[in-house]
């Protein structure tokens, strides 16, 4: 991630490619504990004397947050109240110690991505008190009290980000008192982060630590040592967080947006400064960039994956724009992992890589080959996903069934996941190889991908084959369950599931082998599958609120002998 890709980065290599479980998530006990006494070490006296230092006076400039905030919460904040998918929070009795919200939320509240919201009205007269009041609250809350929830290294990073980028809402108080105390916090914040940043999760969480301690040695005077540990400490995150390709390990998409407005606002730091940018900053803003391209469907929104919600087109617009960076939507993602076929109208998004497995993820999906389609305007194959929405929507429960393989666009093996999800919020053993080999002619788009997960237990390797049509108007594919030679196996029960996207409707054919499905602008496809019966289930989608959606999949199934099974399917377009 230190310079500009290399020539053939953005290009499609002939033959199979093999891709394996990345080592760096892993993680183990020895970091889970270490971890855990750090975090312990916090609440100490100790910890509070090393916070202590020389007053800050002022910030040396404030950089332009390049990423525009969604301006109706702004206007709900100026009505009195804050929303946030579903929840609400009236202004005036934030004292920032409630337990109510979610995960989600709290970490909207205490990350004070809020300001971005507000700054998004462009009305300082208005907003500047709405900031102070919710900034006092916070100060009398946790001001001089490092706790663990709220003082987390990657929640501390982003929260300086935004203080830095909107101090002229929370500074323009006349108050002395209040000001000093708002750039004390400023000051104690950098210090703890100096302190805790290397110890935190290796992933986009670390980089956002170690860009609030960047950010604070350009912003704050006297800061050239902090400058230097910090970008020595953001190029090793992003070398370690980080695919080649700029995708986040974690591989959730909703983080790598996150991922590149942090990378965003800290370049216009370097720029508020007049100093150039780090090129490890310049270069995993450009892959990054690319890798998001990579993932919008045809709607101009972000597909669902590894938990995260879908993303909509303003919002993927508006990050494409802070990115500041001419890019194409990655073609080769190697660990990455999603590889996008487009075709006419129509834009396929595919997961082939193995999911996340370690102890520093939470919350991974064990969904190897799912799948998602779009047509102009409608998402017409879709995952449920949701799993980490974080919302109060989303009870644990169902949060957990979100992250199976039937919940995802694949076929599942005797009601297996095709990865293992353990109790404790990871994923075990399963799936650890995908051999992947993509070819694009003038006739159209292939991609042929098998995963091991269910070898070991089965005895059978799942492989699928996805061709999509020049004209866009054609999908045909193929799942297959191969014998693993050396490997006894009795056979089993299988279903491919197929998940319908919001609003698009399904009335099985005659025969029972198809379905013609309705998109909500009335364009219409029909689905077959050769010799085999399909059925129409209930399902679900969780939006980009975090709300639940009743929608409905078309689902496959059948027995497969001890010699494997294969499973032809085609979706055609049958209107304009």
């Amino acid at each position: 991630m230190n310079g500009p890709p290399p020539a053939d980065f953005d290009t499609i290599e002939a033959g199979k490619r093999l891709v394996r479980v990345s080592p760096v998530s892993r993680g183990g006990w020895r970091a889970r504990l270490s971890d855990q006494i750090a975090r312990l070490a916090w609440r100490t006296p100790f910890h509070a004397l090393r916070l202590r230092g020389r007053y800050l006076l002022k910030l040396l400039t404030v950089p332009e947050d390049p990423v525009r905030g969604d301006a109706e919460r702004g206007r709900d904040m100026c009505g009195g109240v804050i929303h946030w998918r579903g929840e609400r929070q009236v202004i005036a009795d934030c004292q920032f110690t409630t337990e109510a919200w979610s995960p989600g939320f709290a970490r909207y509240m205490h990350s004070f991505a809020w300001l971005r919201d507000l700054g998004a009205l462009n009305d300082r007269v208005t907003t500047a008190p709405i900031a102070e009041r919710l900034m006092r609250a916070w100060l009398e809350a946790h001001g001089n009290i490092v706790s663990d929830a709220v003082w987390q290294a990657d929640l501390a990073g982003s929260r300086i980000l935004f203080w830095m980028a909107y101090a002229p809402l929370i500074l323009s108080s006349s108050d002395i008192v209040y000001r000093s105390a708002v750039l004390n916090a400023l000051a104690r914040t950098a210090r703890h982060l100096e302190r805790v940043a290397p110890r935190a999760p290796i992933g986009v969480g670390q980089v956002e630590a170690w860009a609030g301690v960047t950010a604070a040695g350009l912003l704050m005077p006297g800061g050239e040592a902090r400058r230097a540990i910090g970008e020595a400490g953001l190029e090793k995150a992003l070398s370690l967080g980080l695919t080649p390709e700029g995708g986040p390990i974690c591989r959730r998409p909703d983080r790598l947006i996150d991922l590149i407005g942090t990378l965003a606002l800290l370049h216009k730091v370097y720029e508020a400064r007049g100093q150039p940018p780090e090129p490890c900053v310049v270069a995993a803003l450009s892959h990054s960039t690319s890798a998001l391209m990579g993932l919008v469907l045809s709607d101009g929104g972000v597909s669902s994956w590894q938990g995260a919600l879908p993303v909509g087109k303003a919002a993927v617009e508006a990050v494409l724009r802070a990115s500041a960076m001419r890019s194409r939507p990655l073609r080769n993602p190697l660990a990455w992992g999603y590889h996008r076929l487009q075709s006419g109208q129509s834009v396929l998004v595919m997961d082939a890589a193995p999911p996340p497995v370690g102890q520093k993820i939470e919350a991974g999906c064990a969904s190897t080959l799912g799948f998602e389609f779009s047509d102009g305007p409608c998402r017409v194959i879709v995952n449920c996903g949701g799993a980490q929405a974080g919302s109060a929507a989303i009870p644990d429960v169902l949060a957990q069934a979100l992250r199976t393989t039937a919940a995802h666009s694949t076929l599942v093996l005797a009601d297996s996941n095709s990865t293992a999800i353990l109790p404790d919020g990871g994923l075990g053993k399963g799936v650890t190889e995908v051999e992947v080999d993509r070819q694009d002619t003038d006739s159209g788009s292939r991609i042929e991908a098998s995963h091991d997960g269910y070898a070991r237990r089965f005895g059978f390797v799942h492989r699928r084959a996805l061709v999509l049509l020049a004209d866009g108007r054609d999908l045909r594919g193929e799942d297959v369950l191969l014998p693993v030679p050396g490997r006894k196996n009795k056979g089993g029960s299988f279903a491919v599931r197929f998940h319908l996207g919001m609003g698009v409707e399904a009335q099985p054919t005659a025969d029972g082998q198809g379905a013609l499905l309705r998109l909500p602008d009335g364009r219409l496809w029909q689905f077959r599958v050769q010799g085999r019966t399909v059925t129409i289930d209930d399902s679900i989608w969780i939006d980009g609120s975090g709300q639940m959606r009743a929608t409905l999949q078309l689902v496959v199934s059948g027995e497969a002998p001890a010699g494997g099974a294969s499973i032809s399917w085609a979706f055609k377009r049958a209107s304009k």
